[in-house]
């Protein structure tokens, strides 16, 4: 269960923080790796990520971050880790993407198949990232977009929404309510509210687990939070498939 308690799960945070800091410390990019230098940047900056622990101003970590083309992508996911988690819960990440595309950045280096010390370094800080949004009022970055980061990086949905569904802090319900709100247009249209790389098959399976959560578990929540009813009619709709959610008198009207 998460804490219901911020500051208990603030700290859970920083200790996670803090062990990226300590292992993945020294990290380098690998010796032979380069990138298109009239795209991503200069050879001086290239040799920065060959140098440990050296800090990174926020565009060159931005353009690190979201730059396609590197040949080991693990070795630049282990140098920038622990600079571009900090900032990530900072709310200091940007994606015009998405941050479902934070969540493949980290996907993408394969972290599972890391050494375990490293790979629980890692599993720890989505953990705790998540146990510390739900409880908080106000996180530097929505649930919503959280959720669809650690959902790509982990590469499911399961363990995301449980936490969820055991978290009875007054926050969580509320991040409820901006989920759906977010959500509900591409659920209505039978799409996952957030772009994946996964297989179609894959993505059709990780949609009907949220709409079925979200039909089991939201409604009561966002009823008792005072959700207006035109939103409880959405996740009603939500379940709901063909005409018996078209032609429903409480339809709000999309068009696809």
């Amino acid at each position: 269960m998460t804490s219901l308690d911020p500051t208990c799960a603030g700290l859970r945070l920083t200790s996670a923080l803090d062990g990226l800091s300590v292992t993945f410390r020294g990290m380098v990019a690998a010796p032979d790796e380069h990138n298109c230098e009239c795209h991503w940047g200069s050879a001086r900056e290239l040799a920065l990520l060959k140098m440990p622990d050296v800090t990174l101003d926020p565009d060159l970590l931005r353009r690190t971050w979201q730059a396609p083309g590197w040949d080991d992508h693990a070795s630049v996911v282990r140098r920038i880790l622990p600079q571009f988690a900090t900032a990530l819960v900072g709310g200091l990440i940007e994606s015009e993407r998405g941050f479902e595309d934070v969540g493949r950045f980290l996907a993408r280096g394969q972290w599972q198949e890391w050494p375990a010390g490293q790979a629980s370094a890692v599993a720890e800080f989505l953990d705790a990232w998540w146990d510390h949004t739900l409880p908080l009022p106000e996180p530097a970055v929505p649930a919503y977009d959280v959720l669809a980061c650690v959902a790509e990086a982990s590469g499911t949905l399961t363990p995301w929404l449980t936490a969820w569904e055991t978290s009875r802090a007054p926050a969580a319900d509320r991040h409820l309510v901006q989920a759906v709100e977010q959500w509900d247009y591409d659920l209505l249209g039978d799409s996952l509210p957030w772009d994946t790389w996964s297989s179609e098959e894959t993505e059709a399976q990780t949609l009907a687990e949220l709409v079925a959560w979200l039909v089991d578990h939201a409604s009561d929540r966002l009823r008792q939070h005072g959700a207006p009813p035109a939103l409880l009619h959405r996740v009603r709709l939500i379940g709901l498939n063909g005409p018996a959610r078209w032609d429903d008198p409480h339809w709000p009207g999309y068009r696809y």
